[in-house]
């Protein structure tokens, strides 16, 4: 646990200095240290001065990793957006509660008879339980193993079950415009991924250009899938024309609009496009691999539940949640923020949704010394503006949670600085690529428009271990992470 403000506030240095940044015409703001890191101080105090924080609202705490002790605070008890730094609380919450070994699971099973012809009397159902992981070649393995219990024929329906999570598919802060950006995919119990990045419930469009200028563009779905519909506008223009591509799904519905001029032998543009419902895709990448397998289906494909008694032909369980917190963390992946949330609301509360998770992560935030009253969560990503965390209570939680077992997968989940490995390094691949940061920091970062965050870990260079938490809001510059890369420098350098 920190000291406590009454211990911490008898060791401020008799210099504390009265900050004001440049250009701000508002009341100061008062930055301190301790009188054993007056220098270091002193350093961010300078640093934070910086005209791209002017009217800007922003908190910093920095303690020593072994006590807790506050070391260096400005206006740190301020409640500020925390954008993906909300990811900090999620992935402790779910450690805690689900912890590093856990899997998530998906079945398929029948609910009729098969009979000598290999003819299967009855419905078929593919039902998840929270896996974002699932792939195409997941559902192809499934219609194997369909197939190899003799089954030729499906004469019935074909179900997708996601009734494990509630069915409220996007976070009540969402922008409507996020909707179809794989930051703000709609999170279903039964979804499924393009690739290993796992942003589940989205899909790669591929825009390419066609063979010559006049051409419709070319455009391909990875995975294949009919869970959408394509409207293509886009036209291809001669090699000196501008590229220009939009890809788009329309509002509350399945289409996806794609619009604009590529030149001619122009490389393709790319972008994860969120579905309007990841429990029909995923049922869909099943059924196009069961067809691929010679299995017939007589009946529709649709939405329903798994009945009691159903028989088992197929399952899968996912990779552990130590190996998911790398794409989690490191990629800073939205969609397995909120499943996490869903999770532990089904495990502790038999109630897969925001609300349940969230009260869930309460309890446990409270573990480790946080008040959860003096804070607002309202999502698992950090994607709500309205969510509301301060950076000395982020540091008591990277503090508290250091002597859990689970502590050094939630350590190695953080992005390293500098490190340019994609998972290795994460969104810090490319921050902080040399001196005394590089390899050193391992923090979360957060970024919305007027947020930027980074919270984590540092050695200094006399070998103490420090927690830092940098919160800045409602700033109007391009970018704040070069003053956030400085500060946590100027402590590796301590």
């Amino acid at each position: 646990m920190p000291a406590s403000p009454k211990k911490w506030f008898t060791a401020l240095a008799l210099s504390a200095l009265m900050l004001v940044p440049a250009g701000a015409a508002e009341s100061p703001q008062i930055a301190m240290a301790t009188e054993d890191h007056a220098a270091l101080g002193n350093t961010l105090n300078k640093i934070l001065n910086d005209p791209r924080l002017a009217g800007a609202t922003f908190g910093v705490n920095v303690s020593k990793a072994d006590t807790g002790e506050t070391v260096y605070a400005h206006t740190d008890d301020l409640l500020l957006h925390p954008a993906s730094n909300m990811k900090i609380l999620t992935g402790i919450a779910a450690l805690d509660v689900l912890g590093p070994d856990y899997r998530f699971s998906t079945d398929v099973s029948h609910d009729g008879r098969l009979n000598n012809g290999g003819v299967l009397q009855g419905n078929v159902y593919l039902r998840g339980k929270g896996d974002p992981t699932l792939l195409k070649e997941d559902f192809e393995r499934f219609a194997k193993d369909v197939k190899s219990k003799g089954v030729k024929k499906i004469k019935g329906d074909l179900i997708a079950d996601a009734s494990w999570y509630d069915d409220i598919l996007l976070s009540e802060d969402l922008n409507w415009s996020d909707e179809s950006n794989y930051t703000g995919a709609a999170v279903s119990a039964l979804t499924a991924s393009p690739n290993t990045d796992y942003d589940a419930g989205t899909v790669i469009v591929n825009v390419d250009p066609g063979k010559s200028a006049g051409d419709p563009a070319a455009v391909t779905l990875d995975p294949a899938t009919d869970a959408v519909k394509i409207d293509n506008r886009a036209k291809t223009v001669a090699k000196d024309g501008r590229k220009s591509i939009t890809i788009e799904r329309a509002h509350g519905t399945d289409t996806i609009v794609i619009e604009g001029t590529i030149p001619a032998g122009a490389a393709a543009s790319r972008s994860w496009t969120a579905v309007q419902d990841p429990s029909l895709y995923a049922l869909d990448l099943f059924k196009k691999a069961l067809e691929a397998e010679g299995i017939s289906i007589s009946g529709k494909a649709k939405k329903g539940i798994v009945p009691d008694g159903a028989a088992g032909l197929a399952s899968k369980q996912s990779m552990p949640l130590r190996d998911l917190y790398i794409p989690f963390m490191k990629l800073s992946n939205n969609g397995h923020a909120e499943v996490l949330v869903k999770e532990i609301g089904r495990a502790s509360m038999d109630e897969g949704s925001w609300d349940a998770g969230l009260n869930v992560m309460s309890d446990v935030l409270a573990k480790y010394g946080v008040d959860p009253s003096a804070m607002r969560l309202r999502d698992g990503s950090g994607m709500s503006h309205k969510n509301l965390v301060s950076a000395s209570q982020l540091s008591t939680l990277l503090h508290g949670i250091q002597a859990e077992p689970w502590f050094p997968v939630f350590l190695e989940s953080l992005p390293v600085a500098g490190d340019p490995d994609r998972m290795t390094g994460g969104t810090l691949r490319n921050r902080m690529t040399e001196g005394p940061a590089k390899g050193n920091v391992q923090a979360k970062t957060g970024s919305l428009t007027g947020v930027s965050t980074l919270s984590g870990y540092v050695t200094g260079a006399d070998g103490e271990k420090y927690i830092f938490s940098i919160l800045m809001n409602n700033y109007l510059a391009g970018s704040v992470t070069p003053i956030q890369d400085d500060i946590a420098e100027a402590i590796a350098g301590q």
